[in-house]
């Protein structure tokens, strides 16, 4: 409780109070000015903008990460050769540091870099370009990155639910004639259907958290096109010293991921309430 008090709602109460001030964080004497900065923030394209890529980041990676973490798992369920190796090449990317990836991706990327030398070598010279230096490609980049780094836990957590699976409901659909493809969409995806819901709470808040991958990889360029609620919280703090500006972008951010949290909670009781 003091812990949770102390650092958390103190620091959130703090955070509020300073939202209503112009101040930089050093001066001696903030000025207060109200609700000023939210109004600011309403009429802040780079604020809608970095909204924009949240929900298009959110959406793009949920998806990719649940396809692909599903076949992983139904795949490792059955009688494959090697599957510890399999399972250790899927989650290894979650355990690496964001610092240790991001000089990789930005040289895999880079004009020089490794993808447009393979480009180049397969004749494919058309398709080459500055993945990370232009608006229309660096999006994606950080979403493959995204996708690369957590797909793994969206594998083991689909592969945990597997195993809670009765199998003598799956027996019992291959007696009476289903398929593999069948049996996954009639029996095994309804079955994690919590596990989904918990993904897509996860993913939703993860993504408005987002800011090491972007700011690592691609310093939220160029032109603000991987620009997220995080990185633009951070630049409009500690470089512009807009310290007020900041805190009341954090404080959006919150009530934005409480939002977000509540609505998928609701959305997955609907769910379970209709099956």
């Amino acid at each position: 409780m003091v812990l949770s008090v102390g650092l958390i709602y103190y620091a959130i109460g703090y955070t509020g109070w300073i939202s209503t001030l112009d101040w930089d964080g050093i001066s001696p004497g903030p000025e207060p000015v109200g609700a000023r900065n939210y109004t600011r923030i309403l009429q802040d394209p780079v604020f809608w903008a970095a909204v924009r890529h949240t929900v298009v980041f959110f959406v793009v990676t949920f998806v990719i990460q649940t396809v692909l973490g599903l076949v992983f798992a139904v795949l490792m369920h059955t009688r494959i050769r090697l599957a510890t190796v399999y399972k250790v090449i899927v989650f290894v990317p979650v355990v690496l540091a964001p610092s240790i990836m991001a000089p990789v991706f930005r040289h895999l990327f880079a004009p020089d870099g490794e993808l447009n030398s393979v480009l180049s070598a397969i004749g494919l010279d058309s398709l080459t370009q500055p993945w990370i230096g232009q608006t229309s490609t660096a999006l994606p980049v950080i979403m493959f990155i995204t996708i690369w780094q957590w797909t793994g836990v969206t594998f083991v957590l689909y592969y945990a639910a597997m195993t809670q699976i009765d199998p003598s409901v799956l027996e019992a659909a291959r007696i009476d004639g289903a398929g593999n493809l069948r049996t996954l969409v009639s029996i095994i995806w309804p079955e994690m259907r919590g596990t989904t819901v918990a993904l897509a709470m996860l993913g939703a808040i993860g993504a408005l958290k987002t800011f090491d991958v972007p700011y690592l990889v691609t310093v939220a360029g160029p032109n603000n096109a991987t620009e997220f609620l995080g990185t633009y919280i951070y630049r409009q703090t500690i470089p512009l010293s807009h310290v007020g500006y900041g805190a009341a972008l954090s404080v959006i951010l919150l009530g934005i991921a409480l939002i977000m949290a509540l609505l998928l909670q609701y959305a997955g009781r609907e769910r379970e309430a209709r099956g």
